[in-house]
């Protein structure tokens, strides 16, 4: 009876210890993404880097004390504080990300901006939406 229970369930277990192939391609498409926006920053392309950002007045960033609502809001925020030579080397690590539904994840990670003669670095939860144009950050919180 014990070897017929364990032929029956371990397929079953296997299944559901296994990722989707739904969920791996998820996660790939937001890896891609968040790999894409690294290259645009330290090629110095904040357009390049905001690509992915929902377009929307209800787009939302939160860094410290501050809110930013608004994509064109954060567009301009991101030229006044990192244009030029202020935007330094962007790096991305300890990615983490989570699958809510097939058009919602969120993605925990670290940032770190070098420049020349300083680094600046913290932690972010951004919100993707899958939307008809594709994956979009619809919130990022940043510290």
């Amino acid at each position: 009876m014990n070897k017929l229970f364990v032929l029956l369930i371990a397929p079953f277990l296997l299944f559901c210890s296994q990722p989707s192939p739904n969920t791996m391609q998820i996660k790939t498409e937001l890896h891609t993404i968040i790999d894409q926006q690294q290259t645009a920053w330290n090629e110095g392309s904040i357009e390049g880097f905001m690509a992915y950002y929902w377009n929307s007045e209800d787009f939302v960033f939160q860094s410290g004390n501050n809110r930013v609502n608004g994509w064109q809001a954060l567009l301009e925020r991101y030229k006044k504080n990192y244009a030029g030579d202020n935007m330094g080397k962007l790096n991305f690590s300890d990615i983490d990300i989570k699958i809510l539904t097939n058009n919602i994840a969120y993605v925990l990670g670290r940032w770190e901006v070098t420049r020349q003669d300083s680094t600046s670095a913290g932690l972010f939860t951004i919100i993707f939406k899958k939307l008809p144009e594709g994956w979009r950050i619809i919130n990022d919180h940043s510290s």
